[in-house]
């Protein structure tokens, strides 16, 4: 069997949600499958950011690449339907498309596309009018009525697309996604923790928040209840400090600027960037984790924190319930004092911190990426 997979999101060398995404999930495919033959598809014009080499080492996959301008290519696939991708890679039986994006295949070749959330849908308010615009184009309603099977990343994201968009339910599979093998608790003696909280200059203690500075990640709440928590004034709290890392996003003003007038802003630290090889030390030295996002497909960083043995403080919206179970506090997003309370009560109560720390790894074990691969290679054969 001959099976394409679109890799352009791979060429800017992020690591975001899709990209880790797409990068875990094929490694893990790749080990199980030795069989089927795999081509991925890349078109960049310059030469692409992302490390690809990392599929070199699989005798059955070979990478295609393509240089055509990608504004002219996208504008023929949105208009024409044409080039044929399956075509151009020499004839396929399936394409997999591990997230939306603009594409021309023939009618013959199965397409198997993965949706991660619906936010775009659900919340347009949260994106530029060029993301929007381009999700206009895109058409993901079109592209997974295309599509011969949808693979939905979690059951909430499964049910906004049987609702929205009025989707056959046996046409939309639940595979939820893994956490990298990676993060895992470790020794508090280890020298890797002193050296990445010294690299950091991360304070003893410290609430930990991890995502893009965005409104949909809805930060300014966070803020909100570590102000009111500081005020309270305890013994030994004074050295409690919130720490937020991540990348600048569309929007992300007015969070920087609720950190900086906050009222505790003093103990309030921002990391723009910490490399993927100090994340799983930096979970470990956090005291609490709180995700309070709007909506979610998925919420990669709830698992890793999670997986690290972090208490974890995450919404009670859209995927993220069914991510953490009753292994962590759940909170309305749009209650500052929800996030206040559960912090309150984390860090006050030792008996029941032990607890959430314990249960959180247990909940994170049951993802995995080779038990997603093992889902994906199930569909393709059922495809076929």
């Amino acid at each position: 069997m001959k099976i394409g997979i679109d890799v352009r999101c791979l060429i800017n060398g992020k690591v975001t949600g899709v990209e880790e995404y797409t990068l875990n999930l094929l490694e893990n495919i790749f080990r199980f499958d030795r069989e089927n033959q795999y081509i991925l598809f890349i078109n960049s014009f310059r030469e692409p950011l992302g490390d690809l080499k990392v599929f070199e080492k699989y005798p059955n996959v070979s990478l295609k690449r393509f240089r055509f301008p990608n504004k002219l290519l996208n504008l023929l696939f949105w208009y024409l339907n044409w080039p044929h991708v399956d075509k151009i890679l020499g004839g396929l039986d399936i394409f997999f498309m591990p997230n939306i994006s603009f594409i021309g295949l023939s009618k013959k070749v199965k397409l198997i596309l993965t949706i991660h959330d619906l936010s775009f849908e659900l919340v347009p308010q949260t994106f530029s009018l060029k993301r929007r615009l381009w999700h206009s184009f895109v058409n993901p309603r079109r592209l997974c009525r295309r599509a011969d099977s949808i693979v939905a990343v979690s059951e909430s994201t499964r049910a906004d697309l049987l609702e929205k968009y009025g989707l056959k339910s046996s046409k939309v599979k639940r595979i939820h996604s893994g956490v990298g093998e990676g993060f895992q608790r470790m020794d508090r003696n280890s020298k890797k923790l002193i050296e990445v909280k010294d690299k950091y200059r991360l304070p003893f203690r410290f609430i930990f928040f991890l995502g893009t500075i965005e409104p949909r990640k809805n930060l300014i709440a966070l803020v909100k209840a570590f102000d009111h928590l500081k005020q309270l004034n305890l013994p030994g709290w004074e050295k409690i400090k919130l720490v937020v890392a991540g990348g600048r996003g569309w929007k992300y003003e007015k969070s920087i600027e609720t950190m900086k007038k906050a009222r505790y802003t003093d103990d309030i630290l921002f990391l723009s960037r910490i490399s993927n090889e100090d994340k799983n030390a930096i979970y470990n030295l956090a005291s609490v984790f709180v995700y309070p996002s709007f909506l979610e497909g998925f919420g990669f960083p709830v698992l890793e924190a999670m997986k690290c043995g972090v208490p974890t403080i995450a919404s009670n919206t859209s995927s993220i319930p069914e991510i953490v179970g009753s292994e962590g506090i759940l909170i309305d997003p749009e209650k500052p004092d929800e996030i206040f309370t559960a912090l309150k009560f984390l860090l006050c109560d030792k008996k029941l911190y032990n607890h959430f720390r314990q249960r959180s790894v247990r909940r994170a074990l049951l993802f995995s990426w080779k038990k997603a691969a093992k889902e994906y290679l199930n569909l393709f054969e059922k495809e076929i």
